[in-house]
This record gives structure tokens, C-alpha cells and sequence, in this order.
């Protein structure tokens, strides 16, 4: 197959992914609510779940196919891309003061995931015993993010609460109003009543009608990410073949950096918006579930503890480990994001791209 066509079909496999994505999570979430899901459930697992789904395809249907390498430097790549390059963008941007309570136990679960993956990763193998403390810290993080939701609702209620028994002075004149009108108003209404069936009539066509549409777009969403995870992971196989590079160095760079578009998207829209903890939130929550599901089950999927090559144990995963506790740990420390974090953090990631695919080592 000739380059200009390979890169085409890379391109068009990502294109498919990343608005498949979009899609098929703007379906399932409108389907959950009309089936009775509460709000807060669909808030605090689809959407944390939203923005990881192009890189949890990609590592599953790697593992799937035995390219292993693919699969895990896709997660871990995506993991560094998050933090290095998007949220180092990000603090260049703005600069914030935070509550410490609101990222300690994400930093918690964050760190102590890279490290769990550090430590086996030096054995050799992510095997059960990893794959059983990951998916733990993984339900650590829904709990808390449920737990988080539930109390957002329950101050949701109370503000509401507060704001309609406020105005009581207003009631007496609000119910006078009514008394007096009210055999005009039912005059109205039984001259209406044909109106009110054709509403009715109306209002059932739309209901079906919705429903038709977002059942499509379910479909349709989930095929694309099916077939742009198959496009992206055969081409960028034959791409690292035509280079005669390790598929490893296509994963965490080329295929990482692509399946992080829809953070570096949200990233883009928070910094314009000024909205500091929706850019920050998101990258975290992201890299949480990327390093704590996608590793554990794609060893399910393959059926075995999924080897790790001696260049990812000893480059990308500690890399990985480095570029988080520059941006968490002295942040905590300071209460606030800093820009010189930002500028770290960006410069450690362009050293570590320019090392891992050899342009160093080259002399360019």
C-alpha cells in the first residue's frame, strides 16, 4: 500500500473514531435518561467516561488483534499527552488557585495508578494481581465521583427550595389573580380542547421521532468506532512497518496524540471560557480511567497478562509517572496551578517525544 493512502486511511480512521465517539455518548446518555437513569449517573459515568472512549477502542481492539505494544503504549502515551502537552497548555494559559480537598484524591488514585504500572512493569507483565488493584482504584473514582454528584443535586434542591418559599408576601395577590379569572380561564380551555389533542398528537410524532433519531445515531456511532479503531490501528501498524519503527513509538505518539483530541478540544474550550477546573477535571478524570480500565481489560480481552516491552517499562511509563507529580505534587504543596509548571511540563514532553522516536539520539 503506497504512503499518501496509509496516512489517508489513518487519518480517516481517527476522524471516524473521534466523532463516532461524540455521537454514540450524546445517544447512549439521552437513551439513559428517557429509560429512567438518573441524571447524576449518567453525569458521573458517561461523561467521566466520554472523552477516554477513542483510546480505551483503540487499546481494546489491540489486545484483541495480539499487538500488544499498541495497546499499552496507546494508554500510557495518552496518559502523558493528557498531562505533558494538554494540561501544560493549559497552566501556560492560566494559572489557578484550588481547594486541596478537590485534588487529593484524584492525585491519590492518579500516581498510585502509574506507580502500580511502574513497579510491574519492570517484571516484565501486567498480570492479575495489577489488572485486580487497578480496576479498585478505578471503582475508588466512580464512587467518588457518584458521591460528588449526589451532593451537587441534593444543594441543587435546597438552593431551589430556598428560592420558592422565598417570595410569601406575593402569594395572597398571586391567588386573588387566579380566583378571579378562573372561569374565564376554564372557558378557554374547554374551547380549546381539540387544540390540546392535536398538541397531544403532536407531541407523541416528536417523542417517536426523537427516538428514531438517537437509536440511529447509537448505531451509527458505535460502527464508526469500530471501523475508525480498525483503520487507525492496521494503518498505524504498516505505518511503523514502512518507517521501520516499533509499533510502541507509533502508539505513544502518532495514535496517542490522536486519540487525545477530545481533551485537548475540551482543554481549548475551558482556557477560552476561563474555566480552569472544567480543563483540569477532565484531564485528571481522563488519565484515571485510562491507566485503570484499559490496561486491565485488555489483558481480559487477550486472554493472558499483557507483556511490557523493556523500552516501555523504562521510558514511557516512568515518563508518565515524572510528567504527573510535576504538575500534582507541587500543587498541592502551593494550593494553585503555576505556569512555570505549564512550561515544565510542556518541555518535558517535547524531550520526551523528540527521545523516544530517536530524533535526539540523531543529532537533529
Amino acid at each position: 500500500m503506497s504512503w499518501p493512502l496509509t496516512i489517508f486511511l489513518l487519518v480517516l480512521g481517527l476522524a471516524l473514531i473521534i466523532k463516532g465517539g461524540d455521537v454514540f455518548v450524546d445517544a447512549a446518555a439521552w437513551m439513559a435518561e428517557k429509560t429512567g437513569v438518573p441524571k447524576l449517573i449518567v453525569g458521573a459515568t458517561i461523561v467521566s467516561i466520554a472523552t477516554t472512549l477513542p483510546e480505551m477502542l483503540i487499546s481494546f481492539m489491540s489486545a484483541g488483534q495480539g499487538k500488544i505494544d499498541m495497546g499499552i503504549g496507546n494508554a500510557i502515551g495518552s496518559v502523558t499527552v493528557n498531562i505533558g502537552l494538554i494540561m501544560g497548555i493549559a497552566l501556560i494559559c492560566m494559572s489557578a488557585v484550588i481547594k486541596r480537598k478537590d485534588y487529593l484524591l484524584k492525585t491519590i488514585l492518579m500516581l498510585g495508578a502509574t506507580t502500580i504500572l511502574v513497579i510491574f512493569g519492570f517484571s516484565g507483565e501486567i498480570g492479575l494481581l495489577p489488572s485486580i488493584l487497578l480496576l479498585i482504584l478505578f471503582a475508588i473514582f466512580m464512587s467518588d465521583n457518584i458521591r460528588h454528584a449526589k451532593a451537587a443535586t441534593l444543594a441543587q434542591k435546597e438552593a431551589r427550595k430556598v428560592f420558592e418559599e422565598a417570595p410569601q408576601k406575593d402569594k395572597n395577590l398571586a391567588d386573588a389573580v387566579f380566583i378571579e379569572t378562573a372561569d374565564n380561564e376554564m372557558e378557554l380551555l374547554l374551547e380549546n380542547e381539540d387544540a390540546e389533542d392535536d398538541i397531544a398528537a403532536d407531541a407523541g410524532k416528536f417523542v417517536r421521532r426523537e427516538l428514531l433519531i438517537n437509536v440511529l445515531k447509537f448505531i451509527l456511532g458505535a460502527t464508526a468506532i469500530v471501523i475508525g479503531s480498525d483503520l487507525l490501528i492496521d494503518n498505524g501498524s504498516l505505518l511503523a512497518t514502512m518507517l521501520g519503527v516499533p509499533e510502541r513509538i507509533i502508539a505513544v505518539t502518532l495514535v496517542a496524540i490522536g486519540t487525545s483530541l477530545p481533551e485537548l478540544v475540551t482543554t481549548i474550550t475551558a482556557i477560552a471560557k476561563k474555566e480552569h477546573s472544567l480543563s483540569v477535571g477532565n484531564i485528571i478524570g481522563a488519565n484515571i480511567i485510562d491507566l485503570t480500565v484499559i490496561l486491565p481489560i485488555s489483558s481480559l480481552i487477550a486472554g493472558q497478562a499483557l507483556p511490557v516491552s523493556s523500552q516501555l517499562a523504562a521510558i514511557d511509563i516512568p515518563a508518565c509517572l515524572i510528567v504527573g507529580c510535576i504538575t500534582m505534587l507541587p500543587t498541592l504543596i502551593t494550593g494553585k496551578f503555576n505556569r512555570w509548571q505549564g512550561i515544565v511540563m510542556l518541555i518535558f514532553y517535547i524531550a520526551y517525544l523528540l527521545y523516544t522516536t530517536g530524533i535526539i539520539s540523531l543529532g537533529i
